[in-house]
């Protein structure tokens, strides 16, 4: 029985995961019976997925920081779908293809409710975003290079194992890159982070239409 060719994008995108994976360390001391699954206790220590935390007392709002940890989460997840989408100047759709931040935009914006600017530079200045170290980087962060001798002239998503996923440029498909090679290293000019509270409220923003149409129904 003849099977049905395997796209590219969906190879590129199958062997991307599967280095990622394969980067992860062995987790230490895990019981036997652990009943996570191998591979999500593999994500969950490097922090590409987020544990289920408890509720305590002493937590502030810990809800509100689990439900942005895990959107990040499934923002770095729903990211990697795109692998293989060609990189288009000017493209802000999986159809037309994506330039880096009309990709960063994209992703933010289905993902997470969150609308960004339209411009790499403008999104290293959105309100609502903060500066973060290198070394404080988490998956979900925008992580800025210069590459065109502006600052901020390049974008993507940091997904953890320091490595982002960006679209690059023309002739290129959106694919992940590790920070450490000497090309990125050189010209990583800094990261952003979306604040809790604003993502938090952008998701409950998106979420009320959906809601009012449900109970109408």
């Amino acid at each position: 029985m003849r099977t049905a060719p395997i796209s590219i994008a969906h190879r590129t995108r199958a062997v991307a995961i599967a280095i990622l994976v394969s980067t992860l360390p062995l987790a230490a001391g895990a019981a036997p019976d652990d009943a996570t699954d191998p591979v999500l206790r593999l994500l969950i220590d490097k922090g590409v997925l987020v544990e289920p935390v408890a509720k305590t007392d002493d937590d502030a709002d810990p809800g509100l920081l689990r439900k942005v940890h895990e959107s990040a989460s499934a923002m770095v997840i729903g990211a990697m779908n795109f692998i293989g989408v060609k990189y288009q100047r000017g493209g802000v759709s999986a159809d037309t293809g994506f330039d880096c931040s009309g990709f960063t935009r994209y992703i933010f914006e289905t993902r997470l409710g969150l609308v960004l600017p339209r411009s790499t530079d403008e999104q290293a200045a959105a309100p609502g975003f903060v500066a973060v170290k290198r070394e404080d980087l988490r998956p979900g962060d925008l992580v800025f290079f210069n590459t065109l001798k502006r600052t901020f002239s390049h974008v993507g998503i940091y997904i953890g194992d320091n490595r982002f996923i960006h679209a690059p440029r023309t002739g290129k498909t959106v694919r992940t890159e590790d920070m450490s090679f000497a090309y990125w290293a050189q010209r990583f000019t800094g990261a952003r982070r979306a604040e809790p509270r604003d993502v938090a409220v952008s998701q409950e923003v998106a979420a009320a239409p959906a809601a009012a149409s449900s109970s109408s129904r």
